[in-house]
């Protein structure tokens, strides 16, 4: 695709927003869900045509699949007799496989070679964001089992997404893929355990079947990307180049899914449960990165503990909301963390990439 298409993209997409609002109010048409959905699509090609804005045309794209599972719910629940919250799990399991083949041993050795630094992610990692996802829940009159759902999100360990905005924020990347690795590998332990004594109150927590859980979905195919990594890395260059895109895909798929089903409670208490979540993960990014400053860590530490800390895995916690069978309440707060996560991320990761580190090259 040409630039010259882009450019008619971004301008097609405002003026189907006009359209839109127009129709809203004078209810001409019948489609308000179809031209909503098309002002997303046309918008997430145009802004490739802004190098400012090209970064989230993939996010942008996850709200025009979202658009339409709150508009046509229908067609992300049930094919026939096939229920598609079926396929929460595999297509997980998809995504921790491409992330074990981006790993490899070395990885973890940035447990020696940046003992501080790591300690402090880790320990930052599960005691901010799980908190602050406890306080969140007890004082906002949701209904327990999607008031569960934050805390969940906050008991769940980093992904990969810090990691790429690590890279673009000028942080410390290698300190990053360590920090994820390592809150990766202690989830079946801690993020269990965390939600049993924290979210027990709100909805019952088998403490033991969340570990065989994670495992299944983590740990195994985590384990598995990574015997890939060792034995066939660069062999099958075909397979290297796609886990990225079916990643994206998978990732998005799992959002649209848990929307569709939670379309409901979403309508009735979606703008409380929003600011929630804009509370819990800008709470991450600043707790952390002045906890860094407290460790007496450099700038680009401080900038890669605040995005280990801000931005977690909402994909294993929708997971886990799954295999409790609560997707449609417990599977909410992941669902809407997720999207957002991406949109600060980029903004922070964006500002601070153009503000450098102090007496480095800014390039």
């Amino acid at each position: 695709m040409n630039a010259s298409f882009f450019r008619v993209s971004y301008a097609a997409a405002w003026i189907v927003l006009l359209v839109f609002i127009l129709n809203y109010f004078l209810e001409i048409l019948p489609w308000n869900g179809i031209i909503l959905i098309l002002f997303w699509i046309l918008l997430g090609f145009g802004v490739r045509s802004k190098e400012t804005l090209k970064g989230y045309t993939y996010t942008i794209m996850i709200f025009a699949s979202v658009t339409a599972a709150m508009f046509y719910p229908n067609w992300f629940t049930i094919w026939g007799e096939f229920t598609l919250s079926t396929l929460i799990v595999p297509l997980l399991q998809l995504i921790m496989f491409g992330m074990g083949t981006s790993m490899s041993i070395r990885d973890f050795q940035g447990v020696i070679k940046m003992p501080k630094g790591v300690l402090a992610g880790v320990l930052c990692q599960f005691t901010i964001m799980p908190f602050i996802g406890f306080a969140l829940a007890k004082g906002s009159g949701l209904p327990p089992e999607i008031a569960a759902g934050i805390i969940l999100v906050g008991c769940s360990p980093s992904g990969m997404a810090s990691n790429v905005m690590s890279f673009l924020a000028k942080a410390n990347l290698a300190l990053s893929i360590t920090i994820t690795a390592v809150t990766t590998m202690l989830a079946p332990f801690v993020t269990p355990a965390l939600m049993g004594w924290l979210a027990g109150e709100f909805v019952e927590v088998d403490i033991l079947k969340m570990m065989m859980d994670i495992i299944k979905i983590v740990i195994i195919p985590i384990g598995a990307g990574l015997l890939f990594n060792r034995f066939f890395s660069g062999k099958i260059k075909w397979l290297d180049d796609a886990m990225p895109l079916l990643s994206m895909i998978a990732i998005g798929v799992i959002i649209v899914i848990i929307t569709a089903a939670g379309r409901d409670s979403l309508l009735s208490i979606g703008p409380l449960l929003i600011g929630l979540v804009v509370i819990h993960n800008l709470s991450g990014y600043t707790l952390g990165y002045w906890v860094g400053k407290l460790f007496r860590m450099d700038e680009r530490d401080c900038r890669t503990i605040a995005l280990e800390v801000g931005m977690q895995n909402g994909g294993l916690a929708s997971g886990i909301a799954k295999e409790m069978g609560k997707i449609a309440t417990v599977g909410l707060a992941p669902a809407v963390f997720g999207p957002f996560m991406n949109i600060t991320g980029s903004m922070l990761a964006s500002y601070w990439h153009r503000k450098g580190v102090k007496g480095e090259d800014s390039d």
